[in-house]
């Protein structure tokens, strides 16, 4: 951190350029109310503009008619120009409406105001025994030598079984009131870091897709070597140190037990006389909940903008494909021009056709589908078929699905399909497994985990079992009524 480094930050950095600017308390003030207190991960130009125009009026009713004239989308539109960086403007997939969101710096810019208010003490205590904890758990997860590792491990059973002796007896220890406080709001702050670390994960990738088009825009070489490059950098970040410990704490969020232990640990923690006493903000019982939605919104962004890079590849090799066609039928035209006087002719190929093979003819290797047959040759019979059987419909009452959630999750905060599916298994089949997934993503009620699988089975209108396996879905309930 030296001069010249430290003028340049002052020059083009985002946050820097908020805490210096002449309106930063308005900035930051509405930044922080229509963001970051309820968690809001996108919003509708619109509607963040209206909310805008009303804080707007309500500041000036209270200070004069002359504070901060221009209107709220004059302000909003200027916060996120390139020159500022305060706000990302875009829009998302199937909208023609531009939506805005919080840019990693400008949170970073909050996050600073935050920690200037005056703090009823410092929390020494628990930040040292952090420390020690963290160099305990580096050295013990380094250790080469199994003896000492033993040594350790035997060390720590010998403490527990002396807390158990003891509590066996009737001589157990509590934690003061102020420690009780001092490590609730530390951690109450990492806690709401995390939200913040979604933002810039976000912004990572988005950072790496822009590199990879001005580098696939501005390529030479064969389109081997631009794809070596495009998927290089892909794997590169995904297997970063950022990308690792995203992912690993995507899967541990995601595991059922941890979220009923979390959800347990926060009821009971928030109960306790000393924390109550700190009126804690009410929406940090559902923490948990904002987590699975911004990291899900962080896990969308990245496969969008795989799927925009896959697109803009096969866009250009098809605008390379057009440019060789148009050479071809230049070449075609010159042939037809000189038809009447061709000239002399230098090499002959004992050939009927000239064969063209060109190496960007050659897409690039899609996997097949593979279609599951029933080879079963069906048996002969005389048996009349009715034909009113294939009008028959199904109808799912997915109003009674809905009702059988809500009873599930009045006694836990989350609860998965397949356990849903054991208190009461289907019984319409493959449509009502449809419609329960439809609840879990078209109506918000639920979030899909990907990465982990399940078996479902039922029993069909003949007799037969049927299987499906699918990723585990999770209901938490959120949007239902």
């Amino acid at each position: 951190m030296d001069y010249d480094h430290l003028s340049r930050l002052r020059r083009d950095h985002p946050a820097w350029r908020l805490l210096t600017a002449t309106s930063a308390p308005l900035i930051a003030a509405f930044l922080h109310q229509a963001f970051i207190a309820p968690n809001v991960r996108t919003m509708p130009e619109q509607d963040l503009a209206a909310e805008f125009d009303d804080y707007l009026y309500r500041l000036r009713e209270r200070h004069g008619g002359d504070l901060h004239p221009r209107s709220g989308m004059d302000y909003l539109n200027d916060w996120a120009a390139d020159e500022r960086g305060w706000l990302r403007r875009y829009y998302p997939p199937d909208s023609d409406e531009p939506h805005y969101d919080l840019t990693p710096a400008a949170e970073q810019a909050l996050q600073w105001l935050a920690g200037l208010e005056d703090r009823s003490f410092v929390g020494a205590e628990s930040r040292l025994k952090v420390v020690f904890d963290l160099l305990r758990e580096i050295e013990h997860g380094t250790e080469t030598d199994a003896r000492a590792r033993i040594e350790a491990l035997e060390h720590r059973r010998a403490a527990i079984d002396a807390e158990i002796a003891a509590a066996r007896e009737g001589r157990m220890t509590f934690m003061d009131d102020t420690r009780l406080r001092e490590r609730f709001l530390q951690a109450i702050d990492t806690a709401r870091a995390l939200l913040a670390d979604f933002r810039q994960v976000e912004q990572n990738f988005r950072d790496l897709d822009r590199r990879v088009r001005e580098r696939v825009a501005g390529w030479e070489g064969s389109r081997a070597d631009v794809l070596d490059e495009v998927f290089g950098q892909r794997d590169s970040i995904a297997e970063s140190d950022q990308g690792r410990s995203f992912r690993a704490f995507w899967d541990f969020l995601m595991s059922p037990a941890h979220q009923e232990e979390l959800s347990e640990l926060l009821e009971g923690i928030l109960a306790l006389e000393p924390i109550a006493k700190l009126a804690p903000d009410p929406r940090l019982r559902r923490i948990h909940h904002d987590w699975m939605a911004a990291g899900e919104v962080t896990q969308r962004t990245v496969a969008r903008l795989s799927e925009q890079l896959r697109r803009y590849l096969d866009d250009q090799a098809w605008l390379e494909n057009r440019r060789i066609m148009e050479i071809l039928r230049d070449l075609e035209r010159h042939a037809i021009a000189v038809r009447n006087a061709p000239p002399d002719a230098l090499v002959a190929l004992d050939e009927p056709a000239p064969k063209v093979e060109l190496p960007m003819d050659r897409p690039l290797f899609s996997p097949p589908l593979t279609a599951v047959l029933d080879s079963t040759r069906p048996e002969d019979h005389d048996a009349d078929i009715d034909p009113g059987v294939l009008f028959d419909q199904v109808y799912i009452d997915r109003e009674r699905l809905r009702a059988r959630m809500r009873r599930a999750l009045q006694t836990r905060r989350s609860i998965t399909l397949a356990e849903l599916l054991e208190e009461a298994p289907l019984e319409q089949g493959l449509a009502e497994l449809i419609a329960w997934l439809s609840l879990a993503t078209g109506e918000g009620l639920g979030v899909i985990d990907e990465g982990r699988t399940h078996v479902v089975e039922w029993t069909d209108d003949t007799g037969r079992t049927r299987r499906a396996t699918l990723p585990v879905v999770i209901f938490t309930g959120r949007n239902a009524a």
